[in-house]
């Protein structure tokens, strides 16, 4: 399985495949202090998609991801936003999320905290808790779990 780095007209056609945020468009998920994750095997399927923000504060609502995203407002960021995660194939949206912790070990070391916004949902929930992450905060219309690792 190789980890690629979605750039603009390369792979962002993925984006409408969002079942949490479909609502958020590319210009959104490509600028700003963020960045997106593709996972395939053989760099013709896709198995998996991950969008992550970089942030100084946990975002609760779209609203703030968007506002604590900007590049302007997100100086000296700690966090990593995982603000939406889908896959194509069983098993592959675990490893698109550990994949992605892998890489930002090795290219953000400024990165201390690893904090999904996650929808209200049993199966985001499931998911979560059995990859090893603990609720952080329950929020009106959101979940922040949080990955210690």
């Amino acid at each position: 399985m190789s980890l690629v780095k979605i750039n603009s007209n390369y792979w962002d056609y993925l984006f409408k495949d969002d079942p949490v945020r479909p609502n958020l468009n590319n210009k959104f998920r490509l600028t700003g202090n963020r960045v997106n994750f593709l996972l395939t095997q053989d760099f013709s399927k896709p198995c998996a998609v991950i969008c992550v923000a970089f942030t100084k504060d946990i975002p609760e609502t779209e609203n703030q991801l968007k506002n604590y995203s900007i590049s302007k407002l997100s100086i000296n960021y700690d966090k990593a936003i995982f603000y939406t995660i889908w896959s194509y194939s069983k098993g592959s949206g675990k490893d698109i999320l550990f994949s992605t912790v892998d890489w930002l070990k090795k290219n953000k070391p400024e990165i201390k905290r690893y904090i999904t916004m996650s929808p209200k949902t049993k199966m985001a929930r499931n998911f979560h808790l059995k990859n090893g992450a603990h609720e952080l905060k329950s929020n009106k219309d959101t979940i922040n779990f949080e990955y210690i690792i």
